[in-house]
């Protein structure tokens, strides 16, 4: 017996409803300053300082965040004064509000001003109010900026909004920048990293060693300060792959070294919102040693067309570094046969030796996940579907 019609058109809605909702909030991708200001020319040089005092990252990871950007003039002004990189870090997080101020709440701030916490408050460098800024609202519409310990003076004011996407990122230019001296005070640098030293009190102590016997250490280490992610092959894992890296040229094996670092930062939750092509240390003009990344619920995976390996804990944390431990050794389609070639168990080699039995265990792991082959605009439209045919019976 059908369902009466009303019955059959709430269930239907209701359906739709939470299809449409789950697919929103599995959907939602966190914002990218650096790609945002690439769009504009004239602040080029303060989207260049924000990667390299890594606070790129640290907006990125913010949910709700208000940077007040610098056009090429103004940053002009503020490098003349020849500030270390760490102190320039804390002058440009005095920037970044951790809170959403848009063009139009800017203009209708309650009693003309307030107090706004910045990111280098939250840092904890920065002594009792120092770290927060007073936005006024000034005669003429006008609005100003000033840090809380500079005497009251509000250094910059309001030019115009570049990008806002109410209530994630508000990005808003002013017209010079805010003078603190707790911001400007000299700042030590961070202590040093040392890699093969961290990796090998970590149980990545046979990568670390393969780094330094093939000189992709100094590789490593070149691209530490601009930030660097590592996926470490753990001691075991390592052990039972030496028999087949031994079968690989010098060159090869550097490749496959490299393949296992990122040029970048990626924590955890940025590796989750930037999933798809990465490109590693090994990338070059002519071939592109990328992987994907991919994510199934709080799974991180690397594909790189030959196995699918996991991210299996964090070795370190410590920005501008992260190193991750993975289950299997990442196999680049450059030295071996991607598993789509792979027709026969016999057929199952690479370029210049065995290839991993692994990856046709993956392959067939995957071909099993059914749902996982489903994208979620391709859910919705069979959601869509079903709940047409249901009003129409």
């Amino acid at each position: 017996m059908s369902p009466p019609p009303t019955a059959a058109l709430s269930l239907s809605l209701s359906l739709l409803l939470l299809l449409l909702l789950s697919f929103s909030t599995t959907t939602t991708n966190a914002h990218n300053i650096t790609r945002i200001l690439a769009k504009y020319p004239q602040f080029s040089s303060f989207n260049h300082y924000l990667t390299a005092t890594h606070l790129a990252s640290q907006i990125n990871r913010r949910q709700t965040i208000t940077v007040l950007v610098l056009d090429n003039t103004a940053m002009s002004s503020l490098l003349s004064r020849h500030f270390s990189l760490y102190t320039l870090k804390n002058i440009l997080s005095l920037h970044v509000i951790v809170d959403y101020f848009g063009s139009k709440k800017l203009h209708r701030i309650s009693k003309r001003t307030t107090l706004a916490s910045t990111m280098f408050q939250a840092t904890g460098s920065a002594p009792g109010t120092s770290g927060f800024i007073n936005i006024t609202n000034l005669k003429g519409g006008k609005v100003g900026f000033g840090a809380e310990d500079n005497e009251g003076k509000l250094d910059a004011t309001f030019v115009k909004s570049v990008k806002e996407i109410p209530y994630n990122i508000s990005v808003i230019q002013i017209s010079h920048p805010l003078d603190s001296a707790e911001a400007e005070a000299p700042t030590a640098p961070p202590s040093d990293l040392n890699l093969i030293e961290i990796m090998s009190k970590q149980g990545c102590k046979a990568f670390a060693d393969l780094l330094k016997a093939t000189g992709a250490d100094k590789t490593f280490n070149q691209n530490l300060d601009a930030g660097l992610t590592v996926c470490c092959p753990t001691d075991r894992i390592l052990k039972d792959f030496m028999p087949k890296y031994k079968n690989l040229t010098a060159s090869k094996k550097k490749s496959l070294l490299l393949y296992h670092g990122i040029p970048v930062y990626m924590n955890m939750q940025l590796l989750k919102t930037n999933t798809g092509t990465m490109n590693t240390l090994a990338t070059d003009g002519v071939d592109n040693f990328d992987f994907t990344v991919d994510k199934d619920d709080e799974v991180v995976t690397l594909d790189t067309s030959v196995v699918t390996a996991k991210i299996t804990g964090i070795v370190k944390d410590e920005e501008p570094l992260i190193v991750y431990s993975i289950n299997k050794v990442l196999l680049p389609k450059e030295i071996y046969k991607p598993v789509e070639a792979v027709s026969a168990p016999d057929d199952d080699e690479e370029a210049d030796g065995p290839a991993d039995s692994e990856a046709a265990d993956d392959q067939t792991a995957d071909d099993n996940s059914g749902v996982q082959g489903l994208g979620g605009k391709r859910l919705v439209m069979v959601a869509l579907s079903l709940c047409i045919g249901m009003l129409l019976m």
